[in-house]
C-alpha cells in the first residue's frame, strides 16, 4: 500500500513536471509553423490557420544551421566522452587515496565551484589567443580535459564509494590493477550515473553560447547557439524563422534527455530493482 502510494506520487510529480515543460515546447513548435514574414502577434493561436514548413527552410538556408549543427556535433562528440572519462577516473582515484588527501581534494573542488565562470574568461581567452587557437573549436572542447566541472568527479566519487567494499576486495584478490578495477568492476556498476552526467554534459555543451561568442568569429566555425543568435539578429521581427531554428536546435537535447530517462527508468524501475 505504501509502495503504491509512493509510486502514484512519483507518477503525478513526473506528469506535473512534464506538463510544465511541454506547454512552452508546444507554443514553440506551433509558432514555427506560421507563415514567415507576417507581423508578430501578441497571443499566437495554438495552431496556425495555414501551417507550413517555410520557416524551417528559411532558417536552414539563412542561418546556415547545417554547418553549425556539424560544428556542435563535433564539440559534443569529443567533449562529452572526454569529460566523462576524466571525471570517472578522477572520482575513482579519490576512492583510492587516503582519507585526509580525499578530504582536501573535495574541499578544493567545492571552492573551485564557487568561482564564477565569467571570472575565468579573460585568462582563458589570453591563453587560447597566445596559442593561436581562437576561431577554432579547441577552446570549446578544452574544458573536457578538466571534466568540464569540479562537480562531476565528486558525483563519480560518491557513486564509486557506494559500491560495497567486498567488490574492491575481490578485485585485489584477483590481482587487478586500479585501472582494471575501474574499467571492469567500478564503471559498469555506475552506468545510471554515467547516463545522467552524459545527458547533462551534452545539454550544457550543446546550449553553450558564452564560449562561442568569446572565441569564434568566422561564421564557418559557428555552433548552433551562435548561429541561432545570428539568425535572430538578421530579422528580429520574423518570429517563425527564429522559432523554427530554435526547434531544430532543441530537438537533439530532447532526444538525449529521453534516452537518459529511459536508462534511469530501466535501472531504478521494478525490473531494475529486482
Amino acid at each position: 500500500m505504501v509502495r503504491d502510494a509512493s509510486h502514484r506520487r512519483r507518477t503525478y510529480g513526473a506528469l506535473a513536471v512534464t506538463a510544465l515543460f511541454t506547454a512552452p515546447l508546444v507554443l514553440l513548435v506551433t509558432g514555427s509553423l506560421r507563415e514567415p514574414g507576417l507581423p508578430p502577434v501578441v497571443a499566437p493561436p495554438l495552431l496556425p490557420d495555414d501551417p507550413g514548413i517555410a520557416a524551417y527552410q528559411q532558417a536552414i538556408t539563412h542561418g546556415d544551421l547545417v554547418r553549425a549543427a556539424v560544428n556542435s556535433m563535433v564539440v559534443a562528440a569529443v567533449g562529452v566522452p572526454l569529460s566523462l572519462l576524466v571525471a570517472s577516473l578522477a572520482g575513482f582515484a579519490l576512492t583510492q587515496l587516503p582519507r585526509r588527501v580525499t578530504s582536501t581534494v573535495i574541499a578544493l573542488s567545492v571552492l573551485a565551484m564557487m568561482v564564477p565562470a565569467t571570472a575565468l574568461l579573460l585568462p582563458r581567452f589570453v591563453l587560447f589567443r597566445t596559442l593561436h587557437l581562437t576561431d577554432t573549436l579547441v577552446p570549446l572542447v578544452a574544458p573536457a580535459l578538466i571534466a568540464t566541472s569540479p562537480l562531476y568527479p565528486l558525483i563519480y566519487f560518491l557513486a564509486f564509494r557506494a559500491i560495497p567494499a567486498d567488490s574492491y576486495d575481490l578485485c585485489r584478490l584477483a590481482d587487478l590493477t586500479p585501472m582494471q578495477t575501474w574499467r571492469r568492476m567500478a564503471l559498469p556498476q555506475v552506468q545510471p550515473v554515467t547516463a545522467g552526467l552524459a545527458a547533462l554534459t551534452f545539454v550544457l555543451t550543446w546550449s553553450n553560447l558564452l564560449d562561442p561568442m568569446v572565441y569564434l568569429y568566422d561564421r564557418a566555425a559557428f555552433t548552433l547557439p551562435l548561429a541561432l543568435r545570428a539568425l535572430a539578429a538578421m530579422d528580429p521581427h520574423n518570429q517563425p524563422v527564429f522559432l523554427a531554428g530554435a526547434v531544430l536546435t532543441t530537438l537533439p537535447t530532447l532526444l538525449v534527455l529521453g534516452v537518459a530517462q529511459r536508462r534511469f527508468l530501466h535501472s531504478y524501475g521494478p525490473e531494475g530493482a529486482s
